[in-house]
């Protein structure tokens, strides 16, 4: 079963053959296309936009953490600085160099005590010939500048760092993990050690660099820096519940520092640990230590997806040797994301369902008028003298009025047809009588019957055309509101939609221009019923504008066609024409031009002056084509309302192009012939001759009955 049978328990059957039905789902549609619009807007705006920033700040939080590590090794400069210029150091130093042997282990126990208080994991002082002999220290050398001190990162081996300090080889020593996503590893420990050192030159009592201060942290199982920075761009509040924001430093692809946890939800004591020693994924390694670029992207990050940020980290000789990564949890937001999309579906079926009730409820209201009136034409069809009467409604009301006007036209055909009634048993009985005491007339008897009938016909089309007048009035009075109200809320869907009214211009465009189609045939209509009420004023103009502004109207129509117009534009003698109509006929006969040449060929536009007696009287206009010409048979026909030989034509636009130019006293012929093209000419008197008496249709047919 459907929705819609669901919802209101009626067959799919039952409601195409109800317009409430139809009304229904039309109304429903937009409203139902809206909200899933809304729908996937708000999980692309989610998805984008949302997923965008999230990008923006776990990126920013790398640079604060980088920012972070370059003043941590500020920070040791400015101690050892401060160490440098110290009184204490200072006395001691100058002792040692003037060769007070006894003052070097008080030297070292106060470089143990610095040490333990600038939270440093080594502080020794090393003269210019040690320095010089360290394979480690001599890649620092060359950037010591004078009076300033020197920090970057160095990866030495477990021998080198005993070689520093025992404590610092046994600190750095961590099991590797084997991780998920990650590559086997090669190797069950990590022994080096990633130090943050500083280099010091010291001056002697010369000014000669002669002794070094060499101080640094181990970073290897030191959660000072990682847990800083996590503090920092991810204290409490800036992440969803449950959310987890994790700062690491990595020697390589392992973990050394870090606050990511070995268990994310431990169970009953059970403590959640660090998951130091662990992987990083593959694809992070391969573009961030193999390739040396960033990345900002999802990860894993050891057993869960974090939104996450690497940078490389590079060593005083500017080679990779680690990494710094900052990020956090991703499930909690896609969390986030789900629930706002489930209480916004919820929300939006419920106001799908209101609406399609106070639709249907609307609907129903509404239909209830026009379901009187169908079943008072169809009592009327069988031959039921039946009236609509009042419907219920406000006097104002559209349906009330077309009501009213029906009835009004029901009494009138039913006065008029008692009164032909009459007049035909009347000549009955005339032609009765005749018929047996004048046997000798039968041929004025006969001409009698002929006349009665011509004269039934006759009243018979102007009761065509009556009823044609005013139920085309009422049809576009009622069929231009709801237009308008489509022009509007298409319009509207447009403003609303923006930038995304992309994706269906066409198809709002393709409404917009068949609801064009739609008022054009109303306006053709009104004008061939009701042509006195659209004469227009008539002004003097010269015809080569108005040629040359239907030329670039036309152009429009044609764009997509291969139609050439060739102008030959000689007429100098001025007419009086209302400049849109005559525009409007013009623009008839080149596009129905166009059409007869499937759109390929050549048309012909002249203009010259009328003359007769050797006097100008106005002037002529000619339109040929090259196309495939009119037959015989039709060429009497082509001006009648409503013949058309085309499948999408109307057939008034040559009708009403006849009753502009003979309003005004004009002259329109044709002449065709089939297979080589046609020649339209219209004739226009310099002042017009406006009779408004006259029928400017006299002498059309409509519906196999000529008019006069």
């Amino acid at each position: 079963m459907s929705f819609f049978t669901q919802l209101f328990g009626v067959d799919w059957r039952q409601m195409q053959a109800k317009v409430r039905y139809r009304i229904l789902i039309l109304t429903l549609l937009p409203i139902l296309l809206t909200l899933v619009s809304l729908v996937f807007i708000t999980i692309y705006w989610n998805i984008s936009y949302t997923g965008q920033q999230l990008f923006m700040k776990v990126k920013a939080d790398l640079t604060v953490a980088n920012n972070t590590l370059e003043q941590v090794q500020h920070q040791q400069e400015k101690q050892l600085e401060t160490l440098l210029g110290s009184w204490e150091f200072q006395n001691y130093f100058r002792a040692q160099l003037a060769g007070n042997e006894a003052i070097i282990p008080e030297f070292n126990d106060f470089l143990a005590q610095r040490k333990e208080l600038m939270d440093l994991d080594f502080l020794r002082l090393v003269s210019v010939e040690r320095a010089a002999a360290d394979p480690d220290l001599r890649q620092m050398l060359p950037k010591v500048r004078e009076g300033s001190a020197y920090s970057g990162l160095m990866v030495l081996s477990s021998a080198r760092l005993a070689r520093l300090d025992p404590l610092l080889a046994d600190g750095a020593r961590l099991d590797i993990l084997p991780t998920l996503r990650a590559d086997t590893p090669d190797r069950e420990k990590e022994d080096r050690g990633m130090l943050s050192r500083s280099l010091m030159p010291i001056a002697d009592n010369s000014g000669k660099v002669a002794w070094y201060l060499d101080g640094g942290l181990l970073l290897n199982r030191d959660t000072r820096i990682v847990d800083h920075i996590r503090d920092l761009v991810y204290d409490q509040g800036t992440l969803p519940e449950r959310s987890i924001g994790t700062v690491t430093i990595f020697l390589d692809n392992v973990r050394i520092s870090t606050n990511v946890p070995l268990h994310f939800f431990p169970r009953d004591g059970e403590d959640k640990g660090r998951a130091l020693g662990s992987l990083v994924s593959e694809e992070v390694r391969h573009k961030v230590l193999t390739l040396g670029q960033t990345w900002v992207d999802r990860a894993f990050v050891y057993n869960d997806w974090f939104i996450s940020a690497y940078a490389p980290l590079t060593d005083v000789r500017g080679e990779r040797i680690g990494m710094i990564y900052t990020g956090f949890s991703e499930a909690p937001f896609i969390h986030n994301y789900l629930l706002n999309i489930i209480e916004l579906g919820t929300i939006l079926m419920l106001v799908l369902l209101v609406s399609g009730m106070l639709v249907y409820r609307g609907a129903y209201s509404l239909l209830q008028p026009i379901e009187r009136i169908h079943h008072v034409v169809k009592a009327v069809q069988s031959g039921r003298n039946v009236r609509i009467g009042e419907l219920g409604l406000e006097k104002d009301n559209e349906l009330a009025n077309l009501a009213e006007q029906f009835d009004r036209m029901l009494d009138l055909l039913q006065r008029r047809n008692s009164q032909i009634q009459a007049a035909a048993e009347q000549l009955e009985l005339k032609v009765e009588e005749r018929t047996r005491s004048l046997q000798e007339k039968t041929e004025e008897l006969q001409r009698n019957v002929a006349l009665l009938n011509e004269t039934r016909a006759q009243l018979v089309t102007n009761e065509k055309l009556t009823a044609l007048g005013e139920l085309t009035a009422g049809i576009a009075h009622e069929i231009n509101n709801p237009t308008a109200v489509i022009l509007g809320n298409m319009e509207l869907l447009r403003a609303e939609l923006g930038s995304d009214a992309g994706r269906v211009d066409e198809e709002i465009d393709l409404v917009i221009e068949q609801v064009g189609r739609i008022s054009t045939i109303i306006r053709s209509l009104l004008q061939y019923s009701r042509p006195g009420e659209f004469n227009a004023p008539l002004e003097m103009h010269q015809i080569t504008p108005i040629i040359e502004e239907m030329l670039v109207l036309v152009r429009h129509s044609i764009k997509k066609q291969e139609v050439v117009l060739i102008q030959e534009l000689n007429a100098s003698y001025p007419v009086q024409v209302n400049r849109p109509q005559l525009l409007q006929v013009l623009i008839n006969l080149v596009v129905n031009a166009a059409h007869a040449m499937d759109g390929k060929g050549r048309i012909w536009i002249r203009t010259y002056d009328w003359v007769l007696h050797d006097e100008p009287i106005g002037v002529k206009i000619e339109i040929e084509d090259e196309g495939c010409g009119i037959a015989a048979e039709q060429l009497g026909r082509i001006f009648d309302p409503f013949y058309t030989t085309r499948s999408d034509g109307t057939g008034l636009g040559l009708s009403l192009s006849y009753g502009i130019i003979k309003r005004i006293g004009g002259t329109i012929e044709v002449s065709s012939s089939v297979g080589k093209g046609t020649v339209f000419t219209i004739g226009l008197h310099h002042e017009a001759r406006e009779d408004m008496g006259q029928n400017p249709y006299e002498g059309l047919m409509l519906g196999g009955v000529q008019i006069h």
